[in-house]
């Protein structure tokens, strides 16, 4: 494993840099911010190593997640990822922190999503918009809040935001979808695992990016005892 002052980095080989983003970076460049994203570091990254390397993005997170980003050093790779993505990431697990209780302990959910045009995704109960399906488990709770294991079996924009305020538990620090509470001042979702197999070869890795200790302890200090659980 290797290391890098400005980033995480979880795995890295001649093809591969998987990286543990951190909340609030950008993955990718957008209109207003062009050199503050992950993208930005790795591909510094890479051209300290050598100059004429190259980098580039399979997937990508939302500004405000924390958690697995994939990308890969030549485009041949890049294109076979995202072209079979569905099939490849046969394991996307993320870890949330979500407002109350969820009536049922473990539920699959199934929206159906549009983006609006000021990008604002929601869900239509008349099932016009693509499907997005998200399972989640309560791995503990209190009165305040559930920590929950999350897997997604789509990779909508959004979905799994989407998801939790479609049961009335949005996540904590989610105030575009309907959070009150916001005690961390971060969006409170974390991709945590990622369990992939690579197209042609078939070799499976298994990337994990530690649960972010502030999902534990000051919910700890502030609202009484919630336990660890693996996330295996």
């Amino acid at each position: 494993m290797k290391k890098n002052k400005k980033m995480d980095i979880l795995y890295e080989d001649k093809e591969l840099l998987v990286i543990n983003k951190p909340a609030g970076l950008l993955t990718i460049a957008t209109d207003k911010e062009k050199e503050r994203t992950l993208y930005h570091q790795a591909r510094e990254y890479v051209k300290k190593q050598n100059p004429k390397n190259k980098i580039f993005i399979v997937h990508r997170l939302d500004k405000d997640t924390s958690g697995i980003v994939v990308f890969a050093k030549n485009e041949k790779l890049k294109l076979l990822l995202q072209k079979n993505w569905e099939q490849v990431a046969i394991k996307r697990e993320y870890i949330a922190l979500i407002c109350g209780t969820p009536k049922n302990k473990k539920q699959r959910v199934e929206n159906y999503l549009l983006e609006t045009k000021t990008l604002h995704v929601y869900n239509t109960k008349d099932r016009t918009g693509k499907l997005a399906i998200t399972d989640y488990e309560v791995l503990k709770s209190n009165k305040q809040f559930s920590l929950v294991r999350i897997h997604i079996l789509t990779g909508r924009k959004n979905q799994i935001r989407v998801a939790m305020h479609s049961i009335g538990c949005p996540i904590v620090g989610d105030k575009k979808y309907g959070a009150n509470k916001n005690p961390y001042r971060r969006l409170c979702l974390h991709a945590n695992l990622l369990e992939l197999v690579r197209p042609k070869t078939h070799k499976h890795y298994l990337f994990e990016a530690k649960i972010p200790n502030l999902f534990y302890q000051e919910l700890e200090e502030k609202y009484g005892t919630i336990t660890k659980s693996n996330s295996k």
